[in-house]
């Protein structure tokens, strides 16, 4: 390791320090997130197993959840088991380029999840506004070319964030990172260099992908909505609007606490630090709790 004033070159080991402020406290708040972990776990598990198990499941809407459960399960399981070395064990070390890999695979799962779920919405707007065609169209050979589609985007699309910090940056003010888990911005905003290319190309990702999948999937569900308003009979609206409303709900709590996330790091000046750290710990472990209990509720054929 060099010193070049006052930076660190190309440092080994980073520190993830957890929640600031709230160091204290952090052994009692792994707790419930170790429970939600473990929930979330037990869950999407349980739904995988049962869309397995059952053949009357093997259809479109019921194996994108299972992709969905799957990611779901990869996401959390890059988080939890650092986050509470952290916060149980005193653990705060990390390799530099394990840092690299753990962001990468962060913001590749929650790119998968993104795409996973514009495929529902595509799934649903072709099974409510194209119902005769659905059948053939959605076969298990489009599921599997979606699915490898989706995960190809989001690790290339992603793995340029990766080059562009180990390649391009060498100098780093600190290697003190307040988070819990690596993120991209807060890594590049370490470093003591140029890092506008760094931010430049983060922002093109996210609105290349969540951007672009929000438009996608808002669009198809207010066509949804028109067609299913539009059905003559209320029992065959009721019908078509239940089989939507559970993959609007997930929909929901993705994006929104997204944004909620999103525009509290960087608009919110006024509010402790530890609330946007805590805020970005729940985005990614709050949908993989709810999911599973969403569906379980509102799909009858995975409630039976």
């Amino acid at each position: 390791m060099f010193k070049l004033r006052g930076t660190v070159f190309m440092p080994p080991v980073l520190t993830l320090i957890g929640i600031p402020g709230l160091e204290s406290l952090q052994f009692w708040i792994g707790i419930p997130f170790c429970a939600m972990y473990i929930i979330a776990l037990f869950g999407n598990s349980l739904l995988l197993v049962i869309i397995k198990s059952e053949r009357s499941l093997h259809e479109p809407m019921y194996l994108f959840l299972a992709m969905l459960g799957a990611t779901d399960i990869a996401l959390s399981t890059c988080i939890l088991p650092k986050m509470l070395g952290i916060f149980w064990f005193h653990l705060p070390k990390i390799y530099f380029d394990a840092c690299l890999f753990q962001m990468w695979l962060i913001h590749t799962f929650q790119s998968i999840e993104s795409g996973i779920l514009l495929a529902m919405a595509l799934d649903r707007y072709g099974a409510n506004c194209d119902p005769l065609r659905h059948a053939t169209v959605f076969t298990h050979q489009l599921l599997t070319q979606i699915g490898v589609g989706v995960t190809l985007r989001a690790a290339l699309l992603v793995a340029p964030c990766l080059i562009l910090i180990k390649c391009r940056l060498k100098y780093y003010r600190t290697t003190v990172v307040s988070r819990s888990y690596c993120e991209h911005m807060v890594i590049v905003r370490l470093a003591a260099e140029d890092i506008r290319i760094n931010k430049i190309y983060g922002l093109f990702v996210a609105f290349t992908i969540l951007g672009f999948d929000t438009i996608f999937i808002t669009l198809f569900y207010i066509q949804i909505f028109l067609t299913v308003f539009n059905l003559p009979q209320k029992d065959a609206r009721l019908e078509a609007f239940n089989t939507c409303i559970a993959h609007i709900c997930v929909f929901l709590e993705f994006y929104l606490l997204g944004f909620f996330s999103f525009f509290t790091h960087r608009f919110g000046f006024h509010i402790p630090p530890y609330i946007p750290i805590l805020l970005s710990n729940l985005y990614l472990l709050v949908p993989s709790l709810l999911k599973p209990i969403v569906y379980r509720v509102k799909t009858k054929q995975i409630r039976y």
